[in-house]
């Protein structure tokens, strides 16, 4: 029986570098892509069946910005799956990322300089907006949209005989400062990002917690410093001209820089391949690349309080019940 594969933001930068890497590990697995753009994600899907025609691969459309839209995906999900094997959470946005100069050019001339490229840390705002469904737009992309699409897909991933994974896409720029139960949106901040990044590894320490013994696992992973359209877009391009040969180089001092999405997805391949019960829930699996070129994966321990985790997990389920009470009155007649 093939294992099935959920991949949300499958249809490019590491979603599509995992998919084309899972499929050359295993060209017998089931792909669902679950995107929201659907035209790009039917090219994606015809590229992945040329390379490997054995695989399966399908589409459901989600937008996991849109609640509406998750709850319709997870509807279609149970109607074609008796279960998942795998959930990537990996779509995510940080919109209109902006530079702070001074503390670049500061970082750039200091001890720091490798810690600030490898991080961002102090040096990314991002101005955020609020959605139609009320919540602020990266709070519900990055963590919200997903903490409701694993909910409904509980019945698929909850099998004691025969766990299932979760598997988030975090990052290096995931801060204990920027985040906080009294503004868990970050609605009061300018580094929404970073927070959004936080709170998926505390809700990764909380899902283990509380559905270990259901049979589902979760696990958080870093891709490192990836050049994709996303952070192509942060500096003017005289800049990255100017920068490309110092971030190659920086390679043989730091382990982060793995550049292109295929390096990147290392770490998510690499979890792939574990029992998830013999990985530790309180770590996450990084992505690294060696100067030569050479990848490979290391765990670090997480800055997470195991109390503010399920303090944050019970916090989403409040929502949740909000969020389903809303729902429900406007699928109501009018």
């Amino acid at each position: 029986m093939r294992k099935v594969v959920l991949i949300t933001g499958a249809s490019s930068g590491i979603g599509l570098a995992l998919c084309k890497r899972l499929l050359e590990e295993d060209d017998e697995l089931h792909l669902c892509l679950a995107c929201r753009n659907m035209s790009k994600a039917g090219g994606t899907r015809s590229a992945l069946l040329a390379d490997h025609p054995s695989a399966e691969v399908s589409l459901v459309r989600v937008d996991v910005s849109k609640l509406q839209s998750v709850v319709q995906a997870a509807e279609e999900i149970k109607k074609r799956f008796q279960r998942l094997d795998y959930l990537y959470l990996n779509a995510g946005i940080m919109p209109n990322p902006q530079l702070n100069i001074k503390a670049f050019f500061s970082g750039l001339f200091s001890r720091n300089v490798i810690h600030m490229f490898s991080t961002a840390e102090g040096l990314l705002t991002q101005n955020d907006r609020v959605t139609a469904d009320g919540f602020q737009e990266v709070f519900e992309t990055n963590v919200f949209g997903h903490f409701i699409l694993i909910r409904e897909l509980e019945p698929l991933l909850c099998h004691r005989d025969n766990p299932s994974q979760l598997i988030w896409t975090s990052s290096r720029n995931a801060k204990k400062s920027n985040f906080s139960l009294e503004d868990i949106q970050h609605s009061k901040g300018q580094e929404p990002y970073s927070s959004s990044k936080y709170a998926t590894d505390l809700l990764n320490v909380a899902l283990n917690r509380n559905f270990n013994q259901k049979g589902l696992y979760s696990s958080v992973i870093c891709p490192g410093v990836v050049l994709t359209n996303l952070t192509y877009g942060i500096l003017p391009p005289f800049l990255w001209t100017l920068l490309l040969p110092v971030i190659w180089l920086l390679r043989f001092f730091a382990n982060a820089f793995t550049l292109t999405p295929h390096n990147g997805a290392e770490a998510l391949v690499w979890v792939f391949h574990q029992k998830p019960e013999s990985l530790n829930p309180l770590a996450k699996y990084l992505s690294a690349t060696t100067g030569f070129g050479n990848n490979y994966v290391k765990a670090q321990k997480m800055d997470v309080d195991e109390d503010t985790a399920e303090k944050f997990y019970q916090t989403l389920l409040e929502l949740e019940k909000r969020v389903r009470i809303a729902i429900q009155k406007s699928d109501q007649p009018s």
